[in-house]
């Protein structure tokens, strides 16, 4: 239990990628961390994924604050195209980010991090398809299954995410 005491959000939108998410969310669990789904400002009580698996949203994006949190994680799918449009999530990211938090994002979980500015200057990398906006947003990127760049961890898909996992958890050990 080498995360007890650790506080993690997982946002979650329609049409999150399944594996993405729930990875993630159960192995921060088994490492002992309080993992906890986060949706949008006023959005559902429920999301479901690109297979329409349902994510019980436990928290929303305008009822939390960063200094409870110790780390973000943003799955990708189709959902960071959801969450990027809500002012809540992003000042939620951008805020996390400024206090030096861990913003870790897979897939097209980058774009969030873009949203939010959190990017510019940085190491990462992305599903190959928004590598453009990835660039354009200030990341020098890369093709590589994990990128770790001071409190920023990215990685381009589900094949990535042991290696996803393994950085995020040393990170907040």
């Amino acid at each position: 239990m080498s995360l007890k005491g650790k506080r993690v959000a997982v946002l979650a939108a329609e049409l999150y990628e399944d594996i993405e998410l729930w990875y993630p969310y159960y192995r921060l669990k088994e490492e002992g961390a309080d993992a906890v789904i986060v949706g949008t400002a006023g959005g559902p009580e429920t999301v479901n994924s690109k297979h329409g698996y349902p994510a019980p949203i436990e928290a929303h994006a305008d009822k939390v604050k960063p200094g409870e949190f110790d780390a973000v994680i943003v799955p990708g799918g189709y959902a960071p195209d959801h969450l990027r449009r809500d002012p809540k999530t992003i000042a939620l990211v951008r805020e996390m980010n400024a206090q030096g938090k861990l913003l870790a994002a897979i897939c097209h979980g980058g774009w969030v991090l873009a949203s939010a500015d959190a990017v510019r200057g940085k190491k990462g990398t992305s599903f190959f398809a928004i590598r453009d906006d990835m660039v354009n947003a200030g990341l020098s990127w890369s093709d590589r299954e994990v990128v770790v760049d001071k409190n920023i961890i990215t990685s381009r898909k589900p094949a990535d995410l042991p290696a996803f996992m393994r950085e995020v958890i040393k990170k907040l050990q």
